[in-house]
């Protein structure tokens, strides 16, 4: 007999330094990890696995004072009050019961309960804010759902910021974003696969779309791309974005983001699909086409004549913040006979005193321009916009007198910038930026010519491009007549019967005709519905 003790007990501690020893790279790994019978098995184990981390907390209690348990979790991402409720309700449970699937039948206060028999389940539901619970002479465990980690509140979006439309943004956490579009959707169609990627982050992801309106293969195709994911940590959207992309090295974006409901709410209604990833509050929308990058979501809650005039302007701004400083190398350096001769003159005596060629001249009130712009993003609010708009008027009036550059070069290189604000979408304000610099080169090189061969280059390169299958230059390369009307227009809204049908769809229609072909048909004011009473000249008066 004390032979079998002690080979037992030489068993169980051979078992317990094995698993302590474990190497793994992935949480899921532990699957292979059962939930130990003894409790002192598992506290063990959680011992060994959390050592050194001072905010996970093993807290040893009995139910009904002689049976066994604990709970564990991490300091800071629970809800105290629950816990202690939790605890409490665990020590008086009445009739002694032992068995884990009957605790989860009594009356804790916790509305979410799952139950697990290992512990890849169980460690990731516990470092991401849950509860576990592990009862003596139990191989199965309990995850609580008792989150309470300090969350921001929700505010307006701070880069898409409208005058007309909701005053809500996307925050860190998943859940609330989550809860966020279910409720601008309130259908069963709109499914949230769940998703974990990175090693050392398991980073928690959901991919949003609607079944009755996504195409699946397109769904298929961003789950197969995301599951091939190998990184130690995913921190923000961006990390997803560079991965998934179909052309990693151009500089126009294949997907969208946006830290907006509505807007994710309105592609989902597209048929596109988004991504939420846990602790960033910027959505990932796919497929993303060159078109939506001069669309705002404003321009849906306005009426759409100005909604079509501001894109007009958006069109026209954007050939500006790409081709201005070309076109003024290119015509100062090559192609003088292009200005009116009064303007040429006076150009000419501002250039007098200038010791650099025009290329050059732009190029330093270019770099100078991005170089305030980007210290009046990183400096503190209050100060941040003082400091660029002071330092461009001080370095520009500074560099136009010490004749360093011209004031019609300070005038282009401003008439850029407020062009480049324009566009409504960051990401493809950045892709106009880039752009720029490689067509002033080449305005000096070759003139108005190497404007046009910079301008065909890029308008095939985009050609060329593909968002999961969709052109890039979609809908109007190639063309596609029924989707025109919400491109360079914002048609009305009884017009845009259709969804895009440059995607692929399950349902190609999203509204009725009934309602604008009745108005239609009774001529509006004057309808067969509206009585309208002429007064007498007494009630008039």
């Amino acid at each position: 007999m004390f032979k079998t003790q002690s080979r037992d007990k030489k068993n169980s501690d051979s078992k317990n330094s094995s698993l302590q020893n474990l190497d793994y790279k992935f949480i899921t790994e532990l699957k292979s990890v059962p939930i130990f019978m003894t409790l002192e098995e598992n506290k063990t184990y959680l011992t060994g696995l959390f050592e050194d981390c001072s905010d996970f907390v093993i807290r040893e209690f009995k139910i009904e004072g002689d049976i066994k348990a604990i709970l564990f979790f991490v300091d800071g991402l629970v809800n105290s009050e629950l816990v202690n409720e939790t605890m409490k309700s665990l020590m008086i449970l009445e009739g002694r019961e032992q068995l884990i699937d009957r605790i989860m039948e009594t009356t804790l206060p916790v509305s979410q309960i799952q139950q697990t028999d290992n512990y890849a389940e169980l460690l990731f539901s516990v470092l991401g804010g849950d509860v576990g619970l592990v009862v003596e002479s139990n191989n199965q465990a309990l995850m609580l759902g008792i989150r309470g980690a300090a969350l921001r509140a929700i505010n307006e979006p701070e880069t898409e910021s409208v005058i007309r439309g909701p005053r809500e943004g996307f925050v860190e956490n998943l859940r609330t974003n989550t809860s966020m579009i279910r409720r601008k959707l309130k259908t069963p169609h709109l499914k949230m696969k769940h998703l974990t990627i990175g090693r050392e982050s398991n980073t928690c992801i959901a991919v949003t779309y609607l079944q009755d309106v996504a195409d699946p293969n397109i769904v298929e195709e961003l789950l197969r791309r995301l599951d091939k994911i190998d990184i130690d940590a995913v921190l923000e959207s961006g990390y997803l974005e560079e991965f998934i992309q179909d052309s990693a090295f151009s500089p126009f974006p294949q997907v969208q983001y946006t830290e907006r409901p509505d807007m994710v709410a309105a592609a989902l209604l597209q048929g596109r699909v988004g991504i939420i990833v846990d602790g960033t509050p910027f959505v990932l929308l796919i497929p993303f086409v060159f078109v939506e990058i001069m669309q705002a979501s404003e321009d849906y809650y306005e009426r759409f004549q100005i909604s079509t005039l501001i894109r007009w302007l958006r069109y026209i701004f954007v050939v500006l913040s790409l081709l201005t400083p070309g076109l003024y190398v290119a015509i100062t350096t090559f192609h003088q006979d292009l200005l009116p001769t009064t303007l040429l003159l006076s150009i000419a005596t501002s250039r007098e005193s200038i010791p650099f060629p025009a290329v050059v001249e732009a190029l330093i009130m270019e770099i100078t321009f991005e170089a305030l712009r980007e210290a009046g993003i990183r400096l503190p609010k209050t100060i941040g916009s003082a400091v660029s708009i002071l330092g461009a008027l001080v370095v520009g009036q500074a560099a136009v007198q010490a004749g360093i550059v011209s004031a019609p070069m300070v005038i282009v290189v401003s008439i850029t910038g407020i062009a480049s604000f324009t566009i409504p979408k960051f990401n493809g304000a950045i892709a106009i930026r880039m752009l720029r610099f490689p067509i002033i080169f080449a305005a000096a090189l070759f003139g108005i010519f190497g404007i046009f061969i910079m301008v065909m280059f890029i308008i095939g390169h985009m050609a060329n491009l593909r968002s999961f299958g969709v052109p890039y230059l979609s809908p109007i390369g190639p063309l596609s007549s029924s989707d025109m009307n919400d491109v360079l227009i914002r048609a009305p809204w009884w017009k845009m019967v259709k969804r895009p049908t440059f995607m692929p769809l399950k349902d190609a229609i999203n509204q009725g005709n009934e309602l604008s072909n009745e108005i239609h048909e009774q001529g509006g004011q004057t309808g067969i519905n509206i009585k309208h009473t002429k007064g007498d000249e007494e009630d008039v008066l």
